[in-house]
């Protein structure tokens, strides 16, 4: 098992990317600490991985919220005593609108979701890990940070500013022995994904993709443990692209 006696938290688990990341994780070994909004989603998660035998649980958590984010940092401390690993999965996708059609309370909702949650939880675990003299941190970017996608300037400037956060985190934290890392995806099977486009732009997304097919959950969950585990351990400060081969 790659994650035996690890602690995961998990941000956004109720479905799609970060439910994968779970179960996946779950299965190597590692407990599983899951912070979400959507409360039935995301304890079926937590409980799927208890009947299993894994040990799992859920709190409500809107992780753009400072006290929020802080409890659920405090909550696994209090549960399983120590954090090893923090997924920054939460995240939200935005419908195609040209700028002077895009809302500012959209651009702040994104903006909070995808950039300043990863603030907030990487500010509250890092203590801890500094404190154990080890961790490691995964956020979750978009290859839409990478390769500009036309009406899409807030989710494309927000998860390009994950990227940045996770270089300058790398550096920050080394010598404390803490990595951090990043996954860009594009185009996953998931709800966001679904219902943030029609049917027709979906198609076209597709099309655009190298390998030929819409990218899996598990494909960025087997993507992330590899990056969370002891054999990505001289790894750090990366983006890794897992997009069927869209950015090339």
């Amino acid at each position: 098992m790659k994650l035996k006696g690890k602690v995961v938290i998990i941000t956004g688990a109720s479905m799609g990317i970060g439910r994968a990341d779970a179960y996946l994780f779950a299965s190597e070994g590692a407990k599983i600490a899951i912070g979400d909004i959507t409360d039935a989603g995301a304890e079926e998660t937590a409980a799927v991985i208890r009947s299993r035998g894994g040990e799992a649980f859920f709190l409500h958590t809107d992780v753009t919220k400072e006290e929020e984010a802080k409890n659920l940092v405090a909550k696994t401390i209090e549960k399983f005593g120590k954090i090893d690993i923090l997924i920054n999965n939460a995240g939200v996708p935005q419908k195609l609108f040209p700028i002077e059609e895009t809302d500012v309370a959209l651009w702040d909702s994104v903006h909070d979701v995808n950039l300043k949650s990863v603030f907030l939880m990487s500010k509250y675990v890092v203590p801890h890990m500094k404190k154990a003299g080890s961790g490691v941190i995964l956020n979750m970017s978009t290859v839409n940070s990478l390769r500009p996608h036309p009406f899409h300037c807030a989710v494309s400037s927000s998860k390009s500013s994950v990227i940045m956060m996770t270089k300058c985190l790398a550096v920050e934290l080394a010598p404390h022995k803490i990595r951090v890392n990043c996954i860009s995806p594009w185009t996953i099977d998931t709800p966001a994904f679904r219902g943030s486009l029609t049917e027709d732009q979906q198609k076209v997304w597709i099309s655009q993709i190298p390998l030929g097919r819409i990218g899996q959950p598990e494909d960025i969950a087997n993507a992330a443990l590899f990056l969370i585990s002891d054999e990505a351990s001289w790894i750090t400060g990366v983006n890794l692209p897992v997009d069927g081969g869209y950015a090339i």
